[in-house]
């Protein structure tokens, strides 16, 4: 019965570390903004799309700089600040 219990709350606290958050929605359009990027639709949470040790992740699709429609995904963790990925 231990060993059940055990077993159980170890599967709950992997899918909680694993599970992502997603980066503030403001502080993503801004992000975005200061890259460039116009007509930000944020797409929510990215299982993926992070390295690691990234704690908040948001999958978004923009029009670049160049006027090329991009996705993509922002990550951010800690004190590192934010990385912006284009796929």
């Amino acid at each position: 019965m231990f060993r059940k219990t055990v077993l159980v709350g170890a599967a709950i606290a992997a899918v909680a570390l694993l599970s992502s958050c997603d980066v503030d929605p403001q502080d993503a359009q801004r992000i975005l903004a200061d890259n460039g990027m116009k007509d930000i639709q944020l797409k929510g949470g990215s299982w993926f799309g992070c390295a690691k040790g990234d704690l908040y992740n948001t999958e978004f699709v923009a029009t670049s700089a160049n006027g090329r429609r991009v996705e993509g995904v922002i990550c951010g963790g800690g004190l590192k600040g934010y990385t912006v990925r284009l796929y």
